[in-house]
């Protein structure tokens, strides 16, 4: 009881005094999961590389420059770690910029961290709660006024809920993230949070929603296309719930869902929706490739790889979203494709290819060796020959000559995989092995010493014991070589107990289009599932949000189909590069177009942007060379691009969309409008019929959307009078 009343009296606190407190951030620096085993045996996640730069950054770089002006840390698993890393970093040393840390050996689960927060009373005010695996550029601005103003009309209102709309696959259930299909119930007109339950698959349970809830709420949105952002705004009563309820452990599954339900208290949650910003967390190995991914595009900006330069390091921009690091050894005959990050200090030979991929510093890449969708962080060694597709190798692997990684593969510090040796899909190397306990997700990773450098003996089961005492087991030791080739060192895991398809599900590797092809086929039912009545509630109708705007729409609509692009961008490149049979393409084109809602138009305007950039971004010094490029791209991939278009509506998005490329993306397309119109219609990739209603559609258009019917103007003439020609010959031989 005096904990809330400690928590109360700080609510009847003058609003004007509570707005001179400094804004407060608690960071948690433990995830208090196991996801990203078997590093984490080693190294916290928060000071694991996100192209390049250890994750904690993000987080504090996006507190500050949202006006945070107290951060306090909260270190449990590889504490010394994380507390070394922080003092010697710039973060000690900012002005009007406060980072303090709290160390903990005993917290197994973040409501453990809260509670000892509370005991600290270092929170003086409503405070952002975020853990260390986040990345934003958010303002806080508005979504803080909001949580303000509630507080003023109503004291219960303890917590605000950044989300952000994220529609899941229809295929695999899961947001683009690798996180489960998330339910939200939200009051439309005060934006208040009913009801949350995420779900690995919704087939297996209906959502049922509390008669008394549809009850006291006239007006209810169901949402299954949101995305908890695990960015909130608290008031100091969130500690004291914490300090008062010692069964929440978990801050989704135990404190907010028990929130909802608690009809005695009546304390509430609101939420406060993104749309333009960015706002994700690092959950699992998927999230942490397509996070990455979305940095090196500069979605994140201005968190992106040349400005998050930390020390003395500088990276700069160049094509094709290329960035190098200022001290870089490359052969010539190396070949640096696009999206690729590569680190200072890094050595690459000759006849090497790398491409979608993170190098960090210090790494020593030898000759004929291959990287495609990697994250290769510092100090490897990968010696000649080698071959890694959708891997992550940590500091200090060393890949001996023609060793070759499997989609899926992660190989944690200091691994040696042995000559010619074949890492199959989806493994996970450790110097440690498995352990044979396994934990709950709120499991805290026990491993520490003073040198930041952990040897365990196989097999020692640390999960119930203190630092302490897991340093008198401490022990340096070699394994037996045999489990990865020749000279190998470390162990390969077995597959988790969710096994291959839990592995596929959260792995950095696209999911394989033999698996894609077996969900496509069951997609039907799962259609009839999502369709289902029974999913809603039998007991009451849910509205359409009354604070609905057309403007909202559109612009959630334009993020999405930008993204989409994006992503249809990225499969095409990664299909050229690693060349993929064209029927693999689709599959995963298809799986996108399901997952976006999109149509085959949409599709196919898409793939042609990709050709065409790809056209514009491979080498060339003049227009005829550009002219050359496009022409040889779409001759290779006219079959990918033909399978959507079967109509002439499709064939019209492709124009369209290219008139839009040469006015504002690809400008020096615009004088090769025609001549690569007419190849397009050469290749039979466009029809005459298509182009004609191009044209007609264009009759009344602005004279400043003519610019390309007139450019084509003897083009489309010859089309109209080729088939009388050909009907005149006809008339003659008859």
């Amino acid at each position: 009881m005096g904990a809330q009343k400690k928590g109360a009296s700080r609510v009847s606190e003058d609003h004007e005094d509570l707005t001179r407190v400094p804004l407060q951030a608690i960071l948690l620096a433990d995830s208090f999961a196991t996801t990203f085993r078997p590093i984490t045996l080693e190294r916290p996640k928060v000071l694991l590389p996100l192209v390049n730069v250890p994750m904690i950054n993000y987080t504090l770089a996006w507190l500050e420059s949202a006006g945070v002006e107290e951060v306090f840390v909260f270190c449990c698993a590889h504490s010394k770690q994380v507390i070394d890393y922080l003092e010697t970093s710039e973060w000690f040393s900012q002005p009007n910029f406060s980072v303090q840390t709290i160390e903990s050996h005993n917290s197994v689960s973040a409501g453990d961290a809260l509670r000892l927060i509370y005991e600290r009373n270092v929170i003086h005010g409503d405070f952002v709660l975020i853990s260390g695996d986040t990345v934003s550029n958010m303002s806080l601005t508005r979504a803080l006024q909001e949580h303000k103003e509630r507080r003023k009309k109503d004291n219960n209102a303890v917590m605000t809920m950044v989300i952000k709309r994220s529609k899941p696959s229809q295929i695999t259930h899961q947001s683009r993230l690798g996180t489960d299909e998330l339910y939200m119930a939200i009051d439309p007109t005060t934006k208040q949070l009913l009801y949350y339950e995420d779900k690995a698959d919704h087939s297996k349970g209906a959502i049922y929603l509390d008669k008394l809830l549809l009850a006291d709420n006239t007006s209810i949105s169901l949402h299954n296309d949101k995305q908890d952002c695990y960015i909130d705004i608290c008031s100091p009563e969130v500690l004291s719930l914490f300090t008062d309820n010692f069964d929440y452990q978990h801050l989704r599954r135990h404190f907010v869902k028990g929130l909802l339900v608690d009809d005695i208290m009546g304390y509430k949650i609101f939420t406060h929706e993104i749309h333009s910003s960015y706002a994700a967390r690092i959950d699992n190995f998927r999230s942490y490739d397509t996070i990455s991914k979305d940095i090196i595009q500069r979605w994140t900006y201005p968190l992106v790889p040349d400005v998050m330069c930390f020390e003395n390091s500088t990276t700069k921009l160049e094509r094709q979203g290329m960035y190098r690091a200022s001290e870089i050894g490359q052969q010539r005959s190396a070949k640096i494709g696009p999206f690729t990050v590569i680190g200072n200090g890094t050595k690459i030979g000759d006849n090497t290819s790398i491409s979608n991929s993170v190098i960090g510093k210090g790494c020593s890449i030898g000759a004929n060796v291959s990287i495609e969708g990697s994250y290769i962080w510092d100090n490897v060694i990968i010696e000649d020959g080698c071959k890694l597709r959708h891997a992550i190798v940590c500091d200090g692997v060393i890949m001996k000559s023609g060793a070759v990684l499997e989609p899926g593969v992660v190989l944690s510090l200091k691994v040696v995989i042995g000559q010619q040796f074949v890492v199959p899909s989806y493994s996970k190397v450790s110097l440690f092995q498995q352990p044979t306990k396994q934990d709950s997700d709120e499991e805290l990773e026990y491993a520490d010493n003073s040198s930041g450098i952990v040897d365990i003996p196989p097999m020692v089961d640390t999960a119930d014991k203190s630092n302490g005492e897991i340093s008198e087991l401490l022990d340096t030791q070699r394994w037996p070589t045999s489990q990865l080739g020749s000279g190998g060192i470390g162990h390969i895991w077995p597959f988790s107990e969710g096994g291959y398809d839990e592995e596929l599900r959260h792995s950095v590797a696209p999911i394989p289009a033999d698996k894609l092809a077996e969900l496509i086929q069951a997609i039907d039912d799962d259609l009839e599932l999502t369709q289902d009545g029974s999913i809603l509630p039998p007991s009451g109708e849910l509205k359409r949000d009354s604070n609905y705007s057309e403007d909202d729409d559109i612009e959630d609509s334009r993020d999405e189909s930008i993204y989409f692009e994006k992503e249809v961008e990225a499969t095409f490149l990664r299909a050229v590069h690693e060349n993929i049979a064209v029927d693999h393409v689709v599959l995963e084109v298809n799986s996108l177009r399901l997952s976006y809602n999109r149509l085959t138009a949409d599709c196919a305007g898409a793939l042609f942007y990709s050709m065409m950039k790809l056209a514009l971004e491979t080498p060339h010094n003049s227009a005829r060379e550009l002219l050359q490029n496009a022409t040889n791209v779409v001759t290779k991939w006219k079959k990918l691009l033909k399978y959507y278009l079967a109509d002439i509506d499709e064939e019209i998005e492709v124009i369209l969309k290219f008139e839009e490329m040469c006015l504002e993306s690809a400008k020096e397309f615009a004088p090769l409008f025609t001549k690569i119109m007419s190849h397009l219609y050469d290749q039979e990739v466009l029809q005459e019929d298509a182009i004609l209603r191009w044209d007609d559609e264009k009759k009344d258009a602005d004279e400043l959307d003519k610019v390309f019917v007139k450019q084509a103007e003897k083009f489309i003439q010859w089309l109209r009078e080729a088939p009388e020609e050909d009907d005149d010959k006809e008339e003659e031989s008859g």
